[in-house]
């Protein structure tokens, strides 16, 4: 189990402000949480070291890319083993189509993929030529998304 951080006030400042911005400057991050530029630099460091700021990056609009397609997709596997699993999520991470990938219970399925394409053509033939042809794939349920109510990458630091 990953070893939790304890976090004051102002750690979590910096947190919220990075989550809903990765691209502020230092300058802007110091004075949006009300510390001074290198006390600032030095908590963003050793939030880096402690492994809770994983990366940067920045979130691109996807209907005005043209992927205005988003399924939701339940797959199912023939055979519960290590290998099978293995050999699933190693072909899964090659398709960028794939924005999440879970291993899920509860369900019928055993994994659950949020899928991003221009059309449902593209669907079609992201499903046939790709899902589909994964061994061990035994069934693909797919809903398509209507309207983004909720689409976040923040986490809740309220709890920590």
């Amino acid at each position: 189990m990953a070893e939790l951080h304890r976090l004051d006030r102002l750690d979590r400042r910096i947190l919220e402000e990075l989550q809903r911005d990765g691209g502020l400057a230092n300058q802007q991050l110091a004075e949006r949480i009300g510390l001074s530029p290198s006390p600032c630099s030095r908590r963003v460091k050793q939030l880096e070291e402690a492994g809770l700021i994983v990366r940067r990056v920045t979130l691109l609009d996807p209907q005005r890319l043209g992927l205005t397609l988003t399924a939701i997709v339940q797959i199912g596997m023939d055979r519960h083993t290590p290998e099978r699993f293995e050999d699933f999520e190693a072909k899964i991470k090659q398709y960028p189509e794939v924005q999440q990938c879970y291993l899920i219970t509860g369900q019928q399925a055993d994994y659950l993929l949020k899928v991003v394409v221009p059309d449902m053509d593209h669907y079609q033939q992201f499903l046939l030529s790709k899902i589909t042809r994964i061994e061990g794939v035994s069934g693909v349920h797919s809903s398509f998304v209507l309207r983004r109510v909720v689409d976040s990458t923040e986490l809740p630091l309220s709890y920590v």
